[in-house]
């Protein structure tokens, strides 16, 4: 049974991570199943969650991305069993350039000083104290820059497709 702040993750981002997958999958069963089995990884991550602080909706997203690509990996090692042509290893490959692709390209329409604190704070798992002594910044204003990176940062992955 999933816990209070994994059934609230549940409800404020299911259909984001459902659509995220439909897209991807062009599928609505299969998109389904992936999101179901992205929330059993929240529930089951739900502590470690709570202690890291982060935000959910970035690990949600990054959990269906390697969820859909195990999927594609999973259908290509089937279908190689079977003795079928399949498309190449590069499916799973292409998908994660294009994930790294477009996050470049929104990364870098965020200003330097949000793009400096959010990427400490997902990539590098940095806390906003950290954060802040490294910059020499108050907690506060590390928080505020987070806050409006990831606000703009939403904005634009939602423009390509990516989240709501």
């Amino acid at each position: 049974m999933m816990g209070r702040p994994a059934e609230e993750a549940f409800r404020r981002h299911y259909g984001e991570v459902y659509r995220y997958l439909l897209r991807r999958t062009g599928d609505p069963g299969e998109a389904e199943e992936l999101t179901q089995r992205v929330f059993a990884d929240a529930a089951a991550a739900e502590q470690q969650l709570e202690r890291d602080e982060r935000p959910v909706l970035p690990w949600l997203l990054a959990v269906a991305h390697h969820r859909w690509v195990d999927e594609l990996r999973r259908r290509h090692r089937r279908q190689e069993a079977l003795g079928k042509s399949a498309a190449g290893p590069e499916w799973a490959a292409s998908a994660d350039d294009e994930l790294a692709e477009t996050l470049r390209r929104v990364l870098a329409q965020l200003s330097d000083d949000q793009r400096e604190v959010v990427i400490r704070r997902l990539w590098r798992g940095r806390s906003f104290r950290e954060i802040a002594s490294e910059l020499d910044l108050s907690e506060g204003a590390v928080k505020m820059r987070f806050r409006r990176g990831m606000e703009l940062l939403r904005e634009l992955l939602h423009g390509e497709g990516y989240a709501q």
